[in-house]
């Protein structure tokens, strides 16, 4: 399909030829932006990859469909892979609408986040809030979210806690609650051991088996009893100065991508000749 787009695609004319110089700034942004292509086709591979795992036959989905984290993929995928695309061909074949609608696109990119960077400063304590919110779905929907599932047994076991702010907050899920029929209740997740493993390398499922029914002295020798929202606000804090760091180099990549492409768009625009 690349190769029909590009036999087709007329040539722009070029006045006067482009020089050494040009040919390099052109070359280069081809190539730049064919890695962002093989990227987003990767980020877009993972997320249908992932949608149609949960959809194989004999599989139920609990979730509604546009909860599903894989859809970010999808989307990020479809975004990057269709602007890495235009400035791939725009560069290729000397195409000044692609060009353009490229550029115009990675602005677009760059000021939507630099309205998010502000929105988040201006809204801490509200982000705070849905934070625990997020949260607080995750440790309901626990059991029925493979991803969720994934996701807080990461943060727990990371970030050595349990729970929002103890380890009793797992008492509002419907399957670990002591009320609840089966081996769970009265339990925590096995994410929320001291010491998960077993013989090293062997997660013991059954190390937090009937945690909540021990005072937190007892508890305390067993799982972790602080909750993870202090944990996370602080290293979200700690990771402040790389998350900054991530943010200029984004912002480098993309102005760098609307230079070049903006010197061949320069380079292969015809100039008026004066009278």
């Amino acid at each position: 399909m690349w190769a029909l787009l590009v036999l087709f695609l007329p040539h722009s004319p070029q006045y006067p030829h482009p020089g050494t110089f040009s040919r390099c700034v052109r070359y280069l942004a081809f190539l730049w932006n064919l890695l962002f292509l093989l990227l987003g086709l990767l980020a877009l591979a993972v997320g249908v990859w992932g949608l149609l795992a949960k959809g194989l036959p004999g599989e139920e989905r609990l979730a509604p469909p546009g909860s599903d984290p894989m859809l970010l993929f999808v989307l990020v995928g479809l975004g990057a892979s269709a602007v890495s695309l235009a400035g791939c061909l725009g560069a290729l074949r000397s195409n000044p609408c692609l060009l353009r609608f490229f550029v115009g696109a990675v602005l677009a990119f760059a000021g939507l986040e630099v309205l998010g960077g502000l929105l988040l400063l201006a809204a801490q304590r509200r982000l705070r809030d849905a934070l625990r919110d997020a949260l607080l779905l995750c440790l309901l929907r626990y059991q029925e979210e493979p991803d969720l599932r994934f996701l807080v047994d990461e943060v727990q076991r990371n970030l050595r806690c349990c729970g929002l702010g103890s380890y009793r907050d797992w008492e509002t899920n419907p399957y670990f609650n002591c009320s609840a029929p089966g081996a769970q209740a009265c339990s925590v997740p096995a994410s929320c051991c001291l010491d998960p493993w077993q013989n090293g390398t062997v997660t013991n499922t059954q190390c937090a088996f009937g945690a909540l029914r021990l005072g937190d002295a007892a508890a305390g020798t067993v799982v972790h009893l602080g909750g993870c929202v202090a944990q996370l606000s602080a290293w979200l804090r700690g990771q402040a100065g790389g998350i900054a760091a991530g943010a200029a180099v984004l912002v480098l990549v993309e102005a760098a991508s609307v230079l070049m492409a903006l010197k061949v768009l320069r380079d292969i625009v015809p100039v008026r000749v004066r009278d």
